[in-house]
């Protein structure tokens, strides 16, 4: 199968694209540099963590290649407009433009649903992702070090943060 650029769909994620999502997910979890998570969590586990608004897969035909979503950084009202962006890709489909294409998608998104920043906790080993965060605009707030520990070994994390520049301007 193809995984150019220029065959990719992006669509609204549904409850059926989660076997794929999770598989991606998985991947990233065995990389040790993606996420805290050890294990892939149920759907409706991850469904009730992850806000409504924002939930993007990129396809390829009728395969998930990606997925893009948005978490809460606070419970409180002030901080609606503030979200923390979860973006994965497929093992196979990276390095080929595609995951800039999701984040230009989930940019327009996130904007269009009144959302003002957008941040994100990377690993400073998955130097993919901070570079793809960074050509989107993204800039480092700072690194939180020793901040939790996974397997054991504590992890720093590069906290990188895009302000919007239509959204919250007021």
């Amino acid at each position: 199968m193809s995984r150019d650029v220029n065959d990719i769909v992006m669509d609204q994620m549904v409850a059926s694209d989660w076997p794929e999502i999770r598989s991606i997910y998985l991947e990233g979890i065995e990389t040790g540099n993606a996420t805290f998570d050890t294990e892939v969590p149920s759907w409706e586990e991850w469904d009730q963590k992850y806000l409504q608004d924002c939930r993007l897969v990129a396809k390829i035909g009728k395969d998930v290649i990606g997925w893009a979503a948005l978490l809460p950084t606070s419970s409180k009202k002030a901080f609606a407009g503030a979200a923390e962006l979860s973006i994965y890709l497929s093992k196979a489909s990276t390095g080929k433009g595609i995951g800039t294409k999701l984040m230009t998608y989930m940019i327009a998104e996130s904007e269009a649903k009144g959302f003002w920043t957008l941040q994100s906790g990377i690993f400073p080993e998955n130097k993919g992702s901070i570079r793809l965060h960074e050509n989107a605009g993204f800039v480092e707030v700072g690194v939180r070090e020793r901040i939790g520990k996974l397997n054991g070994v504590w992890r720093d994390v590069v906290l990188l943060e895009r302000r919007s520049r239509v959204v919250g301007l007021d």
